[in-house]
């Protein structure tokens, strides 16, 4: 394999999460401007030809697969990229064949989305699997700039759960946040299946949980404060209400414009951007080794023979 450069590598992951972030703004596009089935078969436009016929619908659609030709194409630059010597970590293999398996699964459900005409579970779930394989090209990335071990926790146990219960929260509100589209106006396409419940009750779930998200934030935000937590923790903390806030007002603007297209396409690009700020922030309550900790890690336990990860960190520390 050529040598990639460590700087190199994480360059290449930011990218990948760039990339599949952009994937959630194109595909909601293609759904808010109604162009889902712009292209009536798969994998190719139409029967007779691979590229759409120039119309607005099917460039829409088409631009939203050419997207996910990009993204896939910097998935296996990564991939191939985590296995050249100069970088080549069994975490980094690991995470970059995550964007492989996702992206293959995203091709997949695209093409059963076309199939059953838009149906909108399966829609929800290519949506999600959108926002998984972001999370893991976040992953990617941290761990492509630090080392593969977490040597310390920043924050209490105490809060460290209550970070997952979040996480946790984060991810009910995104799933219920599908059903609200799913139930809405924005079928994807003429004729398209929707979801058999209504509208303003999916709608009011899904602010119940997003309020119940808020509080929970600013009470770890202020027990952060109150514990002196590190700044880059709370930092992370604040951005992330920050985000939730921004996403609260253009949710019920949303709705009060009765799911206005723009909106609603600005507020998919903020769920993508909360569900990327809880990542981070999460990933961020630990500290992870740097390239010589991992080094030295190494070079203690296979020394004093030991088998226990704490005591060697305790060595190192």
């Amino acid at each position: 394999m050529p040598k990639v450069s460590p700087l190199v590598f994480r360059r290449i992951a930011l990218v990948a999460a760039i990339c599949y972030a952009l994937l959630v703004v194109t595909g909601g596009a293609v759904r808010l401007t109604g162009s889902g089935l712009g292209c009536h078969d798969w994998p190719t436009c139409s029967r007779s030809s691979v590229t759409p016929a120039v119309s607005f619908h099917p460039l829409v659609e088409f631009s939203n697969r050419m997207v996910s030709v990009a993204v896939t194409v910097v998935s296996i630059v990564a991939f191939l990229a985590a296995l050249s010597p100069s970088v080549r970590r069994r975490d980094l293999v690991w995470l970059s064949s995550g964007l492989i398996a996702g992206i293959a699964g995203q091709i997949v459900i695209g093409g059963v989305v076309v199939l059953t005409k838009l149906n909108p579970y399966w829609v929800a779930l290519h949506f999600l699997l959108t926002l998984a394989i972001v999370a893991d090209a976040i992953v990617l990335y941290v761990h492509a700039s630090q080392g593969e071990r977490a040597v310390e926790r920043l924050v209490g146990k105490d809060l460290l759960w209550l970070s997952r219960l979040l996480l946790a929260t984060i991810t009910v509100l995104v799933m219920a946040g599908t059903m609200v589209t799913g139930s809405g106006p924005h079928a994807g396409g003429p004729g398209a299946e929707r979801v058999p419940e209504s509208f303003r009750d999916m709608a009011e779930l899904h602010a119940d949980i997003a309020l119940f998200l808020v509080g929970m934030t600013l009470a770890l935000l202020f027990a952060l404060h109150q514990t002196r937590a590190p700044a880059a923790v709370q930092r992370r903390a604040r951005l992330l209400l920050e985000i939730l806030f921004v996403q609260g007002t253009l949710g019920y603007t949303q709705y009060f414009l009765h799911d206005n297209a723009a909106v609603v396409e600005v507020h998919l690009a903020g769920a993508a951007a909360a569900w990327s700020a809880m990542v981070v922030f999460y990933l961020g309550l630990h500290r992870r080794s740097t390239t010589a900790e991992a080094r030295a890690l190494e070079a203690i336990g296979f020394a004093a023979g030991a088998h226990d990860e704490l005591a060697v960190t305790d060595a190192l520390l």
